[in-house]
């Protein structure tokens, strides 16, 4: 259990998370996780129909929802303390007491259908990249598919195997409960009984994650007619909250393309200088949702993690010039290092910014339920996080770049609509200048045919291609 009183607060919020995720999904029914935890959300229970449900939360001003993400499943609520009976009431009822209704099964199902078949093949570029992402990284593995599933396991999935998939997972073994905000002991006894009446049941074994590597890139064209270019690379690494070289990598990686800042490095060669897209940011953990939040995000632990460099939406023709920009920077770090200088204007700024990370109780309850997930003891990643700031060297963070970062097995991403002129400069080698609307420096032109001719390196037989009406249907 992880309880963290804040008396001062009028709110309580919980957290009930339970030990499995779509990497739990059986094969040829992925996406069976995801319906399960929204059919605990988005559904009725025994004893209230949705609109019931909605109705009495209404005038509690309090909410709860679900997320499913590839280890865990985590429902989490607020509320202001005066309504708390009756809020438990609705809360408890939603993971204790699902009706499974078969109208809402079918609503819930065509809804995930359609996130996959039209919100993420259409809506966002920069999502359909990063998902082709993962699921290249991670391909042969149950980290692959999207946290949705697919669309061909949606649509096998039945009610049955929904009840059957909730009696073996969502059990009183398998269940870490999590309490914040200003609660007394009597909500603390409520709650442990509450969970205590899931079914009985062990903790769920998690499969193994070994995704393949390689000695030389690989690449994913997902073809989208009439789509500008969303570019998305990198490569899964062994590295997570707690340890060492965790902090010295965020370090290095804030520099390189802190998520949203303006003065980080990628930022400044591709965006600021060169003008060629809105944004360009790096990653050494999960960042769902990047478009949609600033700050890193909770309740997303993995054991498996993906470095990775996202290079928001830029007209096709520059696409090319803007990829070999950003392996130019990798390879410039990986190579280099950082420097003093750099170094210390990252940890600086970084020590003021972590204050940031989690402002609300809700959200450091998360970190606290995420430590749980990372063996992280005693003070926690938050604070450790604040700690290492201060003692870590310029050599440690050097020296864990060294260890795990590189720029030769990388796999890489692009939503295009222009895949076949994306396909010839990217195995042609050929270099591919860049044209600009505005005049630029002596500076910057002598740079930009350096950055045109950075070699690629992908053979023509290690690039694959996806029509954007088939992304993610099996």
């Amino acid at each position: 259990m992880v309880l963290m009183p804040v008396p001062a607060d009028p709110t309580i919020s919980f957290s009930v998370q339970f030990a499995v995720g779509s990497q739990n999904d059986p094969p040829g029914k992925e996406g069976l996780a995801f319906l399960t935890g929204a059919m605990l959300t988005d559904a009725a229970t025994e004893a209230r129909s949705l609109d019931q449900i909605f109705a009495a939360l209404y005038p509690l001003a309090a909410s709860y929802s679900m997320r499913v993400d590839r280890e865990r499943s985590t429902l989490t609520g607020r509320v202001h303390r005066d309504n708390l009976d009756a809020y438990l009431e609705l809360y408890t009822d939603a993971f204790l007491h699902p009706k499974f209704a078969a109208a809402d099964f079918e609503r819930v199902r065509s809804d995930a259908v359609n996130e996959l078949e039209n919100t993420l093949r259409y809506s966002s570029d920069e999502e359909l990249g990063k998902a082709a992402l993962n699921g290249l990284a991670f391909r042969g593995t149950p980290y692959a598919h999207p946290t949705e599933g697919t669309v061909a396991g949606l649509k096998a999935a039945t009610l049955d195997d929904v009840r059957a998939f909730y009696r073996q997972h969502y059990t009183a073994g398998n269940v870490l409960l999590g309490i914040g905000g200003g609660f007394d002991d009597a909500v603390v006894a409520r709650m442990k009984a509450a969970v205590k009446r899931l079914p009985a049941g062990a903790t769920t074994a998690a499969p193994s994650i070994s995704p393949t590597t390689t000695a030389d890139r690989s690449a994913v064209l997902i073809d989208k007619p009439g789509a500008d270019a969303s570019i998305s690379f990198g490569f899964p690494i062994d590295v997570h909250r707690g340890d060492k070289d965790f902090y010295a990598l965020w370090v290095a990686n804030s520099w390189l393309g802190e998520h949203r800042n303006q003065s980080s490095h990628l930022f400044h060669v591709i965006r600021e200088i060169r003008g060629l897209n809105y944004g360009d940011y790096s990653y050494i953990e999960a960042f769902p949702e990047g478009g949609e939040r600033s700050m890193p995000p909770v309740n997303v632990p993995r054991r498996a993690q993906l470095f990775e460099i996202w290079v928001r939406t830029l007209p096709n023709a520059n696409a090319p010039f803007a990829l070999r920009a950003a392996l130019r920077e990798l390879k410039k770090l990986v190579d280099d290092g950082m420097t003093a200088e750099d170094f210390e204007l990252t940890r600086t700024f970084l020590k003021k910014y972590s204050l940031h990370f989690a402002e609300t109780t809700s959200a450091r309850l998360g970190y606290a339920m995420d430590d749980k997930f990372y063996g992280i003891d005693g003070e926690g990643h938050l604070a450790r996080f604040r700690r290492m700031m201060d003692e870590l060297t310029l050599e440690d963070v050097n020296a864990a770049i060294k260890k795990h970062l590189q720029y030769k097995d990388l796999k890489i991403a692009i939503v295009t609509g222009d895949a076949a002129n994306i396909r010839a400069a990217l195995t042609s080698d050929a270099p591919t200048p860049v044209t600009y609307t505005t005049p630029k420096s002596d500076e910057v032109m002598k740079e930009d045919r350096e950055i045109a001719a950075v070699p690629f390196a992908i053979s023509a037989e290690r690039i694959g291609s996806v029509p954007v009406t088939e992304a993610f249907e099996r």
